[in-house]
């Protein structure tokens, strides 16, 4: 029996008007599920919606272990296989929670099924998983169930997810050797001056001022090192630390994003890679059966670079007034030409989403090109640097030793 007066509970939302207008706001509702379809009943296209019941509920959401991209991929794959092969979504769900192994996973599925047998949509029982999978993730599979093709929706979404994957694995990948190679180059001269070095000291006591400056340079430098080191970590970390508080700072972090793309080689990687990370999403968007002044609004989200999100906020604003999305790309110049050209044959001949797709797969390519040249850069770089380093620190010594030469004769 209900209580006459008894106050629903309060929650957050934040979704998008049909023409890509965000909406921010607070409202009642017996759950999430309810507010949810009382959002899409006043054309509004649910993006978050949380509970405003304060702190308890935060750390919960906090405590709760994260899925990783990986995981979501392979759950997605998994779902969109099971579904393609006519079973029903309550049972692909049984099916997942029985061959899935880790405790995390099997909450999250759990949940989703239950959800699902007590009449909330998938999409809905997604959103209610305390931000577990992204909010164009749930666009695109309420898309999905909107035009009944969910396993289309998430056949294609998997694809998006092994796509991003790959690339992001591609740029992680050709990093790995010159890491190393830093961290050895940079192990190696520590251990020079560590312990190498003070070999030499004792020739070096009775020459006093007669040191030469770099041999001095050296010497300090490897006491430093040896009784100092945990001053110098303390250092190090209070930097880091200070560094990501100050790069939080929307302005800080804009102008930096600014500069990166102004940077020779890097920029022009990161230009490449948010160019292929946004086409593949508009794409895929655009494909089931977004607008695309919603699929713009949801796909520069992936953008991590402030500069090329603010100049896709320009074009969703000139979008809204009819001015169609290449003519403001185009005089933005807010991906590379071959992408611009591409996207306004695309939009011309009535096939955008394909030639999204076409445009991301050459900026895929292009990434790997660029890391690759990098790379090629990169690596002479650091051996050439480390044998420079080296080199000072044995003529350094030569130096010394001559000179004492010279004092005793």
């Amino acid at each position: 029996m209900t209580l006459t007066g008894t106050k629903l509970p309060k929650y957050l939302f934040k979704a998008v008007k049909p023409d890509g207008e965000s909406v921010e706001g607070e409202q009642e509702a017996a759950d999430e599920a309810t507010l949810v379809r009382q959002l899409q009943s006043e054309g509004l296209i649910p993006i978050d919606t949380r509970s405003s019941a304060g702190l308890r509920a935060r750390l919960g959401r906090v405590r709760r272990r994260r899925l990783t991209q990986k995981e979501i991929g392979i759950l997605t794959r998994e779902l969109a296989t099971l579904l393609e092969a006519g079973m029903t979504l309550d049972r692909s769900l049984q099916i997942l929670v029985a061959l899935t192994g880790e405790e995390h996973l099997v909450k999250v599925l759990s949940d989703l099924q239950n959800r699902v047998r007590g009449g909330a949509t998938f999409s809905s029982a997604l959103e209610m998983q305390d931000g577990q999978f992204p909010r164009l993730y749930v666009n695109m599979v309420r898309a999905g169930e909107a035009g009944g093709a969910l396993d289309q929706v998430l056949d294609r979404l998997a694809d998006y997810l092994e796509r991003l994957a790959e690339l992001r694995q591609t740029v992680t990948s050709a990093l790995i050797y010159p890491s190393i190679l830093l961290v050895v180059a940079g192990l190696s001269v520590i251990m020079l001056l560590v312990f190498v070095v003070p070999q030499f000291t004792v020739l070096f006591e009775d020459m006093g001022e007669a040191l030469p400056l770099p041999t001095k340079i050296v010497v300090g430098a490897g006491d430093l090192f040896r009784n100092y080191w945990w001053a110098m970590l303390v250092g190090l970390a209070s930097i880091a630390v200070v560094l990501e508080r100050w790069l939080q700072d929307p302005a800080v972090r804009e102008r930096v994003d600014h500069q990166i793309l102004d940077v020779p080689l890097i920029g022009d990687l990161v230009w490449k890679m948010e160019t292929a990370r946004l086409c593949h999403t508009l794409a895929t968007l655009l494909k089931n059966g977004l607008p695309l002044l919603s699929a713009l609004t949801l796909a520069k989200e992936v953008v991590s670079n402030r500069k090329l999100s603010g100049l896709l906020n320009e074009a969703g604003d000139d979008l809204k007034h009819g001015r169609g999305l290449a003519g403001p790309l185009v005089r933005l110049q807010a991906l590379p030409d071959l992408a611009l050209q591409m996207i306004r044959v695309g939009e011309e001949s009535g096939s955008l989403d394909a030639m999204l797709a076409k445009v991301a797969s050459i900026y895929d390519r292009e990434t790997r090109s660029s890391v690759q040249s990098m790379l090629t850069l990169l690596e002479p770089i650091l051996i050439i640097g480390l044998g420079v380093i080296v080199a000072g620190i044995i003529v350094s010594i030569l130096m010394a030793i001559l000179g004492a030469n010279e004092l005793v004769f």
